[in-house]
Parts: C-alpha cells; structure tokens; sequence
C-alpha cells in the first residue's frame, strides 16, 4: 500500500466523529487505512472477518462501511448481502482481484463504491468522505422534485413511484437525482462520472454498472429502457417519452 502524509480535514468538519467501520483480515492494510481515517477526524473500528463484520455492524451501528471482499469465514459479497438485508448503511468495497467482473461484482450486489487494492489511503478517505457527504443528511432543504409518477425528496434522501418507496444505494440517488434535473440531456459516463461522483478520473464501468441498476429499479422493463437510454457512441439520457434517437 502506497503511503503518504495524512490528509487535512478542513472543509470536512460536519465528517467528524462519523463512524467508520474497517473490515480487512490484512493487518498492514487495516492498521494504515485506520490511521490514515483517524487522522482525518473519523471513529473507526476494525474486523478482520466476515462473521466479525457482521456482528461490529450490529453493535456498533457504523455510519459508512469499507468492507474487504476477500475475507476468512464469509467473502466480503456475502458479508454484504446480508448488511443489505437490514441495513442501508453506505458500503465502500475493496478488492485485490485482478479481473474487471471481479472489480464491479460489488457494485453489482449494490455497493455505493469499491477501491481496487493496492491503493492509495488519502483516496481511500476521499472516498469515505465523497459517499459521506452524500449520505449525511445535514444540508440545506432542497426543493422536492417531481417528474411523472417520480417524486424525489432530496432533503430526506427518497425517491417514490406513484406513492411507493424505492430503495435506492447512496450512488443511485445520486445519479437519479442528477438525471432528474437534467432530463432530455445526453451525457457521457466521463460526465456522470465528473458530475455525479466527483472524479476526475476513474473505471468508467463504474457508471455503466450504476446505470444497469438504476434501471432496475425505475423501468418496466430493464432491458428495454424507455426513460434511461443509450445514445450510441454518446451517453445516457433521462426523459419519460423516450426519444426517436435514442437506443437501448
């Protein structure tokens, strides 16, 4: 793991305090990202395997998780599926597996972002503080948007559908909310990818994945997208018509 001196926390004063939970069976790895989290004004408590993560998560009701894909005990995926299962806490994965279905099969189940290793501990919590910000209710009221059977609370972070909540990760709100103050407009991943994450650089399937999910989550029909579409050779565009150029 590269190291580096410790970033500042300034600008970052509503993050301190938050919770963070560390899962990593990598001593080195887990003693430096916890240093690095620390010095930056978070509470961290580490586990070092699946079942351990488990029951921290229980007890220690952490504000943001960074969880270790490969774990003794239970992977990191499943240790996920069933943080899931009873809690939308946001999830950073870390993997060291080399393929790029590897990378994402974590953004895939859902999680709000991943870290390929060995990385970078000031981009670890840059991470933290990214999905932090996003996740923490702490903003100014923001103007509810409605836009056909949608209707998206930005202050209290939800999304209906004719009345029904839909369970939405950090990153899709995020997404949708972006796309729905923005309809008929083409954009590129590099674009989402700048706007919506706040990257300047980074595994573009980062986006495609968060597109895939969104649309199982807003479409009919997920494979035949009518509001989220792929303009060819372009980027993605959000309208409640569709349009004649647009192709999925």
């Amino acid at each position: 793991m590269k190291v580096s001196p410790a970033p500042s926390s300034i600008g970052n004063e509503d993050l301190v305090g938050r919770r963070v939970l560390l899962v990593d069976d990598d001593p080195t790895v887990a003693e430096v990202a916890s240093s690095y989290l620390r010095a930056t004004g978070f509470v961290v408590e580490e586990a070092s395997d699946g079942f351990a993560a488990l029951h921290a998560a229980e007890q220690y009701s952490p504000d943001l998780i960074v969880l270790d894909r490969m774990l003794p005990g239970i992977d990191g995926l499943e240790v996920f599926r069933r943080l899931r299962a009873r809690t939308s806490t946001p999830v950073i994965m870390l993997t060291a597996l080399g393929s790029e279905d590897d990378r994402i099969a974590g953004l895939e189940a859902g999680a709000d972002d991943y870290l390929a290793k060995p990385f970078s501990p000031r981009e670890l919590v840059l991470r933290v503080q990214s999905v932090l910000r996003r996740s923490i209710d702490e903003f100014t009221p923001e103007s509810v948007l409605e836009y056909g059977d949608f209707r998206l609370d930005p202050s209290a972070r939800i999304v209906t559908r004719s009345g029904a909540e839909l369970a939405l990760t950090v990153r899709e709100f995020d997404l949708f909310e972006f796309l729905l103050k923005h309809p008929n407009q083409v954009f590129s991943r590099e674009d989402l990818l700048r706007t919506v994450w706040g990257w300047t650089h980074g595994d573009l399937s980062t986006v495609t994945v968060h597109v895939r999910r969104l649309r199982e989550k807003i479409e009919l029909d997920p494979r035949s997208p009518t509001m989220l579409t792929t303009v060819w050779g372009v980027g993605y565009r959000f309208t409640m018509g569709g349009g004649a150029d647009a192709m999925v």
